[in-house]
């Protein structure tokens, strides 16, 4: 008992030993970097950052200090924000295995999702799950899926109406983003699965609410200490009621993955067009270390949580766009109003108005804050132009130190998209020449960038146009910014997420 009590301090001595070695040497490195002044030695800007209307404080630093930003977390340790467009570049292209994801953020995936593609870092490893999961994620397989999306609509249309029917009324009250969770839930388990979450009859749903209850509630002291320090200590993940909640949420997603697989194995469909079995026909053709149950089961838990969360809120935003922009909601409606489904290709090419709208909600509302990174080594990245007060085109980042891309401050760089870049104008989209949606990074780029881009671009292409079809969208309540896992709308000073729309029948 006395060597065991002699090894553990001896242990957290060497731990504290090092993490004060490494704080002293990035505190002397990056001492040119500008940043805002620690308002808390304990907590750094972790409260702020917490409690202050997401990404806003982002803004206000890059606007005051430039390209490179640095500030304090909890305990003193040093964060970088960089906007940097050459550093951008880097990071997530050329250097992208240089710059894994932080520590605390890989224990959060595999804790909840398992060791799937979103968690897994190294180029072999990546490249390996990608070869398997890439195909299941291709346009063409979000080409075969588009009729699906538009069942789903269709079958939210018809729920709607019964709303209508119920309360004898051309105009109602609809909380969009219970629907708009509700819509991608069930699509990413047809398409993906074969699999019928039945979330559109409108009834609770245990998955829904387990999944909307891990991330989606008011922002409490428990969830901000465990914010906070998951950086330093991801081990406070395993801890109190948010521990349980990821753990209930894992073995419900696993459990269901695991039915599903044996369905599917039993089933043996060489024809099935779904994403699993894309997905499991491609790892029998390419890996030479073939995926066990396991490892399915952690793509298929991945693939339902990307396809929910960041799904549902840019569905949920892009309808709180067309409720202000009345104009714009006509126009759509008016360039939809084409007769049929429209296919893939033309929910790709042929509606530029609703390209235009969606690629503006996906930049003024990116689904996702920031894009976390760690540096593996201590590594010079190239820089567009020099740090405040330096000459230098370089940066050198200590081994360790967590970056953040503040998606948003990218997104509303006024160099870029000019003195309105605050502003919601899809036309911008309309006369930008040869500048593309890759500018934005709501889907990230390089080889770590989303593979489902396609599948999600399509899935909200085809809602929005069935939905003008039949209805249209106001909002008479002021909507703030919410930060959950992603970033949601909800009415201003509630707690949880909400969207609460007049929808009016127009059919």
């Amino acid at each position: 008992m006395l060597y065991i009590n002699h090894f553990s301090i001896a242990f957290a001595f060497v731990y504290i030993l090092r993490f004060l070695q490494q704080r002293l040497s990035s505190l002397f490195t990056l001492r040119h970097v500008p940043g805002p002044k620690t308002s808390s030695w304990v907590w750094g800007e972790e409260k702020v950052l917490y409690y202050n209307t997401p990404g806003a404080l982002y803004l206000d630093w890059h606007r005051t200090y430039g390209n490179v930003v640095k500030f304090t977390g909890a305990f003193g340790h040093q964060l970088l924000s960089i906007t940097d467009p050459h550093a951008i570049s880097f990071i997530l292209g050329e250097g992208a295995y240089q710059f894994p994801k932080p520590k605390g953020v890989r224990a959060w995936f595999r804790m909840l999702l398992g060791e799937g593609i979103l968690w897994v870092e190294g180029k072999e490893a990546h490249e390996r799950q990608r070869r398997s999961v890439g195909p299941a994620l291709s346009s063409q397989s979000a080409r075969n899926l588009t009729p699906v999306f538009y069942e789903n609509a269709a079958k939210m249309v018809s729920q709607w109406h019964r709303l209508f029917d119920a309360q004898h009324s051309d105009e109602i009250v609809i909380e969009m983003t219970n629907w708009a969770g509700r819509f991608a839930l069930d699509t990413v388990g047809r398409a993906t699965l074969s699999y019928d979450f039945d979330c559109l009859r409108g009834q609770p749903h245990a998955l829904a609410e387990t999944l909307d209850g891990l991330t989606n509630h008011e922002k409490s002291l428990t969830s901000f200490y465990m914010k906070a320090l998951f950086w330093l200590l991801p081990s406070i993940l395993h801890l109190g009621k948010k521990g349980q909640m990821i753990r209930k949420t894992r073995k419900e997603l696993g459990d269901l993955a695991t039915d599903i697989l044996k369905d599917a194995e039993a089933v043996n469909d060489p024809n099935s067009k779904t994403l699993m079995s894309l997905m499991v026909r491609a790892d029998k053709a390419t890996a030479v270390v073939r995926m066990d149950a396991e490892q399915v089961a952690a793509q298929m838990r991945t693939i339902i949580s990307a396809g929910y969360e960041p799904v549902s809120a840019t569905i949920a935003w892009l309808f709180f766009e067309l409720a202000t922009n009345p104009d714009w909601q006509q126009a759509i409606r008016e360039e939809v109003s084409t007769a049929g489904d429209p296919t893939f290709d033309e929910l790709n090419n042929a509606y530029p108005l609703l390209d235009a709208f969606f690629l503006e909600t996906l930049r003024l509302h990116p689904p996702v804050l920031e894009n976390h990174h760690e540096a593996a080594e201590t590594i010079s990245i190239p820089l567009s132009e020099p740090v405040a007060g330096s000459g230098d085109l370089h940066l050198v980042i200590p081994k360790g130190t967590i970056i953040s891309l503040p998606v948003n401050v990218i997104q509303k760089n006024k160099l870029t998209w000019g003195f309105d870049a605050d502003d919601f104008r899809p036309e911008r989209w309309l006369h930008r020449g040869t500048r593309t949606s890759r500018e934005l990074l709501a889907f990230s780029v390089g080889p770590r960038g989303c593979l489902g881009r396609n599948f999600a671009a399509a899935e909200i292409k085809a809602l929005t146009v069935t939905l003008l079809r039949h209805f249209a969208f106001s909002c008479p309540h002021e909507i703030e910014a919410f930060q959950s896992f992603v970033i949601r709308p909800r009415v201003k000073g509630e707690g949880s997420s909400s969207l609460p729309l007049t929808v009016r029948r127009t059919l």
